[in-house]
């Protein structure tokens, strides 16, 4: 971060001391609040801004709905103002790193860490949308990344501000935003919330990839591109993608907003499917869907001798292409029948024995037609131990793989002995307890998780897998219910165990456990909390402890033949409490000098021990042998 060069407050309240960063439309200043006594982010517009009317208009009403955005990944908007022709917004200070710093830097990400990052922002822009505001300017400078790696999304409202006639010719705010433009961006169309949508595929894009789908010279020339050019499939850039992630980023990356995700929740949905394994709901792009703006094609002549014509050679040549076609699915299917029945392997010189092929994995079905194909005949068996995988896959073969097996030889197929898939029930309006039973009854699992997004305590506002899809036996369906909180008790001072007892009570979960020293909490005793006693935090939430590990051990310092001022420096530093002892002589190279200490240099004692040093003092004592410094801060201020 760059200093200001001068101190500045805005409005009596905001002194800014940090550049943070410049972009083409505004100043973004890392600012204190002095009212509230918190670090806080201000974006200052730009002067040559700040003097269109219309534009701080725009902003003015952006600003005020961004500020109405109350989401765990949406960087709050606190304030708005203006102070001598300078238009700003205040918004909560992030400590991280922009995501556009970190692809720099690193590089491609791994696809599941890119599918979490895309999941939290599909998130967010779905509540956004929800409210009525739609980004426009989704792109990695504007997701930021905390220490903790919690993210956040930002710039929601000077983003609407701007138009996309201005964004394409305001040099500096444009690079960025044409890279990440939709393609009714580009044509200066209406947009909707499906517009972010793109513009998060072209950032997963280039989280996993390295670069974005489309460059160019000009912002101009990457605008064009986007609604001209199809995009790179992924795993042409990095053949690391995997394929159900790509599915993913070319659904988003669709020309045509009808066939991208309609929302953010589904993108959502669909990344935790990604990261769980589990089959996701985006296909390709449809075909044809890429307009090409501009291109013309002719038409043949329609009308008169001409058309009338133009019949006969134009029918011929459609039953000689029937024909063909018929001919080629004949050829088909007697090729498939005879290696079905074996014609092929007929003959002198046919082999009849060969190595038996892995189908390990394969849907049954499949795996019965390939072996089938190979003259195989097939039967099915399941293993009853193997409970954890379906019943519909293949788990391993006898034969087995490997072995040498003939022609018409029987092939038996293990699966697993998991149940068919189970279709999950609609649990949105039911209570929380009700849901959880009724999926107990079908072998699945509740997990219960709040939102900020629901309106209701303990009813189900939202679920995924949706009512409808279906999950293996055993699967896990997330059930969303408002958020309740609840004060966090204070244990400090209680055993770990009895701590954690009442959290629990309270309704909380016992997190992490870290040790410190402590010099006055008994050892194995709770010292803090965090988040700390009193906050309000919701139901189930994890609590972290910190838990004392009894008083520091600290070497004594031998200061012996040091002056007593440095001894005393010594012994503060160590964290011991130094005690003067005086003793007068006659010697004036001794003047000042430690003679003695007790305990002695080396000794391992608790921090803040006691420690006498015997100073020798050429002027005596004032009448008294023994000097006690009143503190270690008094004798090291004296000293």
């Amino acid at each position: 971060m760059e200093p200001t060069k001068t101190p500045r407050v805005l409005s009596g309240r905001y002194e800014l001391s940090h550049l943070v960063a410049r972009g083409g439309m505004a100043e973004v200043y890392r600012a204190r609040d002095q009212l509230l006594d918190r670090p806080v982010a201000l974006k200052v517009l730009f002067p040559e801004l700040s003097v269109d009317r219309s534009f701080v208009e725009r902003f003015r009403r952006e600003a005020q709905a961004a500020a109405n955005l109350s989401h765990p990944n949406i960087v709050p908007v606190f304030d708005w103002g203006e102070d001598n022709g300078t238009y700003f917004i205040v918004m909560e200070f992030v400590d991280g790193r922009a995501l556009s710093s970190i692809l720099r830097t690193a590089g491609p990400l791994h696809p599941d860490r890119a599918a979490e990052i895309a999941a939290d922002v599909a998130g967010a822009l779905s509540y956004a949308h929800r409210h009525g505001v739609v980004h426009r300017d989704v792109k990695p400078g504007n997701v930021l990344i905390t220490e903790e790696g919690t993210i956040k999304v930002t710039d929601f409202g000077i983003a609407r501000a701007v138009n996309t006639e201005e964004s394409l010719t305001q040099t500096g705010a444009v690079m960025g935003t044409a890279t990440y433009f939709s393609p009714e961006q580009a044509e200066g169309m209406g947009v909707d919330s499906r517009s972010d949508i793109y513009s998060l595929g072209v950032v997963i894009f280039e989280m996993v990839t390295g670069r974005p789908p489309f460059l160019g010279d000009t912002p101009v020339a990457v605008a064009s591109k986007h609604v001209r050019e199809h995009p790179p499939a992924p795993r042409e850039v990095n053949p690391g993608v995997p394929p159900d992630l790509e599915a993913i980023i070319l659904k988003c990356l669709a020309k045509s907003p009808d066939h991208r995700y309609a929302t953010g929740d589904d993108l959502r949905i669909d990344l935790l499917r990604f990261r769980e394994g589990r089959a996701v709901g985006a296909t390709s792009p449809p075909t044809g869907q890429h307009p090409v703006v501009g291109a013309t094609q002719a038409l043949p002549a329609v009308g008169g001798d001409d058309f009338e014509g133009a019949q006969e050679p134009n029918r011929t040549k459609l039953y000689a292409a029937i024909l063909g076609l018929l001919l080629v699915a004949l050829a088909v299917v007697i090729i498939f029948l005879g290696n079905s029945v074996g014609w092929w392997h007929i003959g002198e010189g046919a082999s009849t024995s060969f190595v038996m092929p892995d189908v390990a994995g394969q849907n049954v079905s499949k795996a019965e037609r390939n072996l089938q194909h190979d003259g195989l005949k097939t039967t099915v068996v399941s293993d009853k131990s193997a409970t954890s995988t379906p019943n519909t896959q293949v788990l391993r073969t006898d034969p087995a793989k490997g072995t040498t097996v003939k022609r018409g030889s029987k092939v038996t197929l293990i699966t697993g002995a998991q149940g068919p898939p189970v279709r999950v029930p609609d649990l949105v309006t039911q209570s929380v307890t009700a849901a959880k039973a009724q999926l107990q009854q079908m072998g699945l699992q509740a997990n219960v998780q709040f939102s900020s997004t629901c309106t209701q305590q303990n009813i189900v506002c939202l679920q995924e897998p949706k009512s409808g899809q279906t999950i293996l036996p055993g699967g896990t369906v997330n059930i969303f219910t408002q958020s309740t909180t609840t004060a966090v008790p204070d244990v400090s001072g209680l055993g770990q165990t009895t701590a954690c007892n009442r959290l629990g009570q309270a309704g909380f979960q016992c997190g992490t456990i870290t040790t410190q020293p402590s010099q006055t909490v008994l050892k194995n005793d709770v010292i803090s909390t965090n988040p700390p006693a009193g906050a309000q935090e919701p139901a189930n939430a994890n609590v972290n402890l910190v838990v004392s590990s009894g008083p520091l051990n600290v070497l004594v310092p031998d200061v012996v033949t040091n002056t007593q001022s440095t001894a005393v420096t010594t012994l503060q530093g160590a964290g011991l409490n130094p005690v003067v002892i005086c003793q007068s002589t006659q010697d004036p190279t001794q003047d000042g000098i430690v003679q003695s200490q007790s305990p002695n240099g080396g000794v391992q004692v608790n921090a803040g021990t006691t420690v006498n040093i015997t100073v020798t003092n050429l002027n005596g004592c004032s009448g008294s042998t023994t000097s006690t410094a009143p503190s270690s801060t008094t004798a090291h201020r004296r000293h």
